[in-house]
């Protein structure tokens, strides 16, 4: 990867599988948008950003080398090595799903968002979480000048459900404050979930109301980078009924969240 700065953009010149359509559009994130010029635009990490690529260039407009340093470059995960990973996938059906939909990476994500975005994501669909996300950051986040940040969970503390009622999050709302009071009050410590093992990790996470199996799961991978991690929806649990009635082959260990992606993407697209 090579990297230059010009015209007040950082453009990267890719040696790994990046594809910016299969990262930013496929359950992972929920607060970029495509538009007519090509571009993804979203907000993470309270930075906001208009993105485009053109083959193996990226271009990230307005940033400078030191937001893409301390943001984006861990953001898109650029600094770990996809091509060796996807090579030790030797299982026949993953193989094909990797040579499917090439370019598939995990977002590091802030753990509170991805915490919060799961909770509002149970029992839900795409296009009502991003408007539920959307409004709790129009309502609450800070002002980045025509976005806005996401709320921090001290700023959700203080409300109550009926300050969410505007969300329209329904039953979610409860649960968003109670993992709010929960992680401002330190009752469940993110820093202290970084450095824990996995089980005990999402042993933590499942204290908080509303956060089960697969939200602990999808916060773990998304947000903390556990790349262990295996969130099982429905699509996933065909793929295991279907393909892996024994269990995920053994290649797949260690990097289960990055083979769930790859094979998520494919049987949802066959």
């Amino acid at each position: 990867m090579t990297q230059k700065y010009e015209n007040g953009n950082v453009i990267l010149t890719l040696d790994d599988d990046l594809d910016l359509g299969l990262c930013l559009d496929c359950g992972q994130a929920f607060r970029w948008k495509y538009d007519e010029s090509g571009c993804w635009s979203g907000v993470a990490h309270s930075q906001k950003l208009r993105v485009s690529q053109n083959g193996d260039t990226i271009t990230f407009y307005d940033t400078t080398p030191e937001v893409f340093e301390r943001v984006w470059s861990g953001y898109f995960d650029l600094n770990r090595n996809y091509r060796d990973i996807v090579a030790l996938y030797t299982e026949e059906n993953i193989k094909i799903a990797c040579a499917k939909y090439p370019g598939i990476r995990i977002l590091k994500q802030d753990e509170w968002e991805a915490i919060c975005s799961f909770i509002i994501s149970a029992n839900n669909n795409i296009p009502r979480i991003k408007g539920i996300i959307e409004r709790l950051c129009e309502g609450f986040g800070e002002d980045l000048g025509g976005a806005y940040s996401f709320p921090s969970a001290q700023r959700l503390s203080t409300l109550t459900v009926e300050d969410l009622a505007p969300l329209r999050a329904g039953f979610r709302a409860k649960y968003i404050i109670d993992a709010a009071q929960k992680i401002a009050s330190g009752e469940v410590d993110i820093e202290k979930i970084k450095a824990l093992p996995f089980d005990e990790a999402k042993a933590e996470l499942l204290k908080i109301k509303g956060v089960g199996e697969k939200v602990a799961q999808c916060a773990l991978l998304y947000g903390f980078g556990r790349v262990e991690a295996f969130p099982v929806d429905v699509w996933v649990k065909r793929i295991l009924a279907e393909l892996y009635p024994k269990g995920l082959p053994q290649c797949m260990y260690g990097t289960q969240g990055i083979a769930q992606q790859y094979l998520f993407h494919w049987r949802r697209n066959i």
